[in-house]
């Protein structure tokens, strides 16, 4: 299975900053007793790199990638440290150029027809839609699958427990990346048995809407 197939299979992705590589560890541990094997760990703390590389060797069995990937310099450390797929809130083509050479798939954001389109065509199979609920959330994807009916969408930005199974039930959604169950505060205040509580519950929510389907 390919690490986009991976991703949609999983059906959520966690969406994480932390400020203590050491915490990554706990973290995912708790992520995977709540049964979710994926993570998006993001370039928006000074240890992000070495963050993904702990959760790599440790964690073989998770689908590990970069987040906030605004740079080929960024690029090119998420690679090194054997980032699984990469994700940017929008389009950068000297990324998408790098991590193509390294066989690194790469989710870039998109959010209107024309952005959609040019993913589209430079055969991107599965679209970051960010942030989801300011650019319209589930009216907005419906609308633009329409038309567009290759595309799958991975909506991020205000998605939540609260509207999750409805992004889900979206023909066009292949998987929603969120942080409710890995806030801040819980990962500094080590609340670790809370985040496996809140993994465990989206993905029963993950597994609902499956089944309802």
């Amino acid at each position: 299975m390919d690490v986009l197939a991976r991703l949609e299979q999983e059906g959520i992705v966690p969406v994480i900053k932390v400020e203590r590589s050491m915490d990554i560890l706990p973290l995912l541990e708790a992520l995977q007793k709540g049964g979710i094997r994926s993570a998006e760990i993001t370039f928006r703390s000074a240890c992000a790199a070495d963050a993904i590389a702990m959760a790599i060797k440790e964690f073989p069995d998770v689908c590990v990638g970069a987040g906030t990937v605004l740079s080929v310099e960024q690029a090119m450390r998420a690679a090194d440290c054997g980032a699984r797929f990469a994700v940017s809130p929008g389009f950068d083509c000297a990324i998408d150029d790098y991590l193509t050479d390294m066989g690194v798939p790469y989710i870039a954001g998109a959010v209107t027809p024309t952005e959609i389109s040019v993913l589209l065509n430079k055969g991107k199979r599965i679209v970051k839609f960010f942030p989801a609920e300011v650019y319209g959330g589930i009216k907005a994807i419906k609308a633009l699958s329409a038309p567009l009916g290759n595309v799958r969408f991975m909506p991020t930005g205000g998605v939540s427990a609260d509207n999750l199974a409805d992004y889900l039930s979206l023909p066009a959604v292949a998987a929603c990346g969120g942080s409710w169950m890995v806030k801040d505060s819980l990962i500094k205040e080590s609340r670790f048995d809370d985040i496996e509580e809140l993994a465990r519950q989206a993905v029963d929510i993950v597994k609902r809407v499956r089944a309802a389907k």
